[in-house]
């Protein structure tokens, strides 16, 4: 068998950081070593490029970083991958595909996608446009509304307005989006800068909060309903998953009641009518296929309790690969091995490319 030479990224310089190294010890662990060879390349939170070679069950661990070489992923189509830096020796390792197994800013927001498309090298997952609309949440909203799907009530807040015209903005919000309402910095991931604000005060101390991760803030109103979330595999034949429910241990269902609170819980599938589980997954691809998605993506929905209408929250196009990330755990459920899953991104990254 030709084995194919892999690149798994991780680390990285967002706030998600951390939950991107388990996730790689997830994805590298699942990855058949028969098929291919895998080089893992940590990113540093400075922005520093290392090449690992230990045990992928250390990836997690502190202190291995100083027993890793220097590297660099070239955009010179002429070296087509890594190059490894040894004191004053430079090495190419060729690559045949990336998996960018990066959340959040600086590798879910088109800019690692940018980079791999100058070197001309196939990758797994969104490209560059998809990668950099789905991250902004505003500009997400604006594409979803052209479809017709129903979303939350929302209003756009930008940082340099709480200087000079917040009296302003806080009377849009209130007459928009009422109380209580979220307030979302628009391109953080995994719930990163989210605050629910139930008065005037907490809307204040939340959009503070919000612009000191991204300048545009996008505030919603709240929806009273079931957390649902559906994946979707594919480039353009997409697969969607069963749908899922979180149930969280806090208010809602921020960073830490994601991946620090153990009372939170998913339940697979999730307990809801059949016609409005279809309605879930038909959404999520006509979202995902507008947003010129590939490879994969998780897109999140209320089942509002009231009046059972389906409402499209966000959608992420690197949804977490750890043990407790629903993304991986709704394929599972769909009949794919994690291995499998693995592999399954793999072919659909090297199958865009040759197209």
């Amino acid at each position: 068998m030709n084995k194919k030479t892999i690149a798994v990224l991780f680390g990285g310089q967002s706030s998600e950081h951390d939950v991107s190294k388990v996730s790689a010890a997830t994805v590298i662990s699942n990855m058949n070593t028969e098929k291919y060879y895998i080089l893992p390349v940590y990113i540093t939170k400075e922005g520093k490029w290392l090449l690992y070679d230990g045990p992928v069950e250390n990836i997690n661990s502190n202190g291995w970083e100083k027993y890793a070489t220097n590297c660099i992923l070239s955009p010179d189509t002429s070296h087509s991958g890594l190059l490894r830096i040894v004191g004053e020796k430079v090495k190419k390792i060729p690559v045949d595909l990336v998996f960018p197994v990066l959340h959040g800013a600086y590798g879910e927001d088109g800019t690692i996608q940018g980079l791999l498309e100058l070197a001309k090298l196939p990758y797994v997952g969104c490209g560059v446009l998809s990668s950099a609309v789905s991250m902004n949440k505003a500009f997400t909203k604006i594409i979803v509304e052209s479809l017709g799907i129903a979303q939350a009530k929302y209003t756009i807040v930008y940082a340099h307005q709480l200087e000079n015209e917040i009296e302003s903005c806080l009377e849009r919000i209130e007459n928009t989006c009422g109380y209580p309402c979220f307030v979302k910095p628009a391109c953080a991931g995994s719930s990163v800068g989210i605050t629910k604000a139930h008065n005037r005060d907490e809307l204040l101390d939340g959009l503070w909060t919000a612009a000191k991760e991204d300048s545009t803030i996008v505030v919603e109103e709240n929806i009273d309903g079931h957390e649902l979330e559906c994946g979707v595999l594919g480039n353009d034949d997409v697969t969607a998953s069963v749908v899922g429910e979180i149930f969280s241990a806090s208010e809602f269902y921020d960073y830490d009641a994601k991946y620090n609170n153990k009372e939170s819980k998913t339940v697979l599938p999730a307990d809801i009518p059949e016609d409005k589980a279809e309605e879930i997954r038909s959404d999520a691809v006509k979202i995902f296929k507008a947003l010129d998605g590939k490879g994969l993506s998780r897109v999140d929905f209320f089942l509002e309790k009231e009046s059972g209408r389906v409402v499209f929250n966000e959608i992420n196009t690197l949804p977490g690969f750890t043990a407790i990330s629903m993304y991986p755990m709704l394929f599972n459920e769909a009949g794919y091995s994690t291995e499998q899953l693995v592999d399954k991104l793999i072919e659909l990254g090297f199958s865009r490319y040759d197209r």
